[in-house]
């Protein structure tokens, strides 16, 4: 496994739907708790976090294709569905990206602020591994951003779904690590 070489000025934190809703749905308390780790590991050292939720204004702003497998209806929205984890301490301050779609890059500014910041790797942690996070990592590959999976920082609907993106797509497009490899690289 290659050592991380790690500049928190060209380095972002990208957190995907770590938020409310999604957590219930994914049972996704542990990527949270990984993820908080991340956070504090990032505003310790002045880096860049992105912060991406996915809400909708009023239900015709999602996207609506034809599939043999349309989305599960989804009834009723608690009013904190879209509000993120209470533990990742998201401020007034902190760059907030709201998508309507799988990925992060389409739709928001999200490039825009990464590029205006010099960035050009970026560390992926969020819900749900095969979704959302997958959907933003193939754009950030398209963009040619490097790019860092916090494996357990991630969860998805069951394991053999997110083992497909970690062992089959990840690897291709950037560095897997843990948490704690990923601690233990950058903490030298």
């Amino acid at each position: 496994m290659n050592e991380l070489q790690l500049d928190f000025n060209k380095t972002a934190l990208v957190v995907i739907d770590l938020q409310k809703g999604i957590i219930r749905m994914a049972d996704g308390q542990e990527a949270v708790n990984n993820a908080e780790k991340l956070v504090k590991l990032f505003r310790n050292n002045n880096g860049f976090i992105a912060f991406v939720h996915v809400a909708f204004h009023d239900g015709k702003d999602m996207l609506q294709p034809l599939t043999d497998q349309p989305p599960a209806p989804a009834g009723e929205i608690p009013a904190d569905w879209a509000e993120f984890a209470d533990e990742l301490e998201v401020g007034a301050g902190d760059y907030v990206a709201t998508k309507r779609q799988w990925g992060a890059f389409y739709g928001t500014d999200l490039d825009i602020q990464l590029r205006r910041r010099g960035i050009d790797t970026i560390v992926l942690c969020g819900l749900v591994t095969n979704i959302g996070v997958e959907g933003t990592a193939r754009e950030a590959f398209q963009h040619g951003y490097n790019q860092i999976f916090v494996t357990d920082a991630m969860k998805t609907y069951s394991q053999e779904q997110h083992d497909a993106s970690v062992k089959y797509i990840f690897p291709r497009i950037g560095k897997v690590r843990t948490t704690a490899e990923f601690l233990a690289q950058v903490q030298k």
